[in-house]
């Protein structure tokens, strides 16, 4: 197992935080997932995985989730 955290920039709410879940829920591998929202701020999202994600992969799943983005220097 292993656990990265990213900053990620446009969550403003608990919709925010379900929508960013779900789809980081749906990669593969990933076994958990827990957000510290910081409305109209960096929210700290924990990602739980067998593997390590590639920062493409998870942006990817943000951007469907609502828009939302990886912070510059995570």
């Amino acid at each position: 197992m292993t656990s990265a955290t990213y900053q990620v920039t446009g969550m403003t709410c608990e919709h925010c935080v379900r929508a960013v879940t779900e789809e980081l829920m749906g990669l593969g591998g990933v076994t958990g997932v827990t957000v510290a929202l910081v409305p109209d701020g960096r929210s700290a999202v924990t990602v739980t995985s067998q593997a390590p994600l590639t920062d493409h992969d998870v942006a990817a799943a943000l951007d469907e989730a609502g828009g939302y983005q990886l912070a510059a220097g995570r």
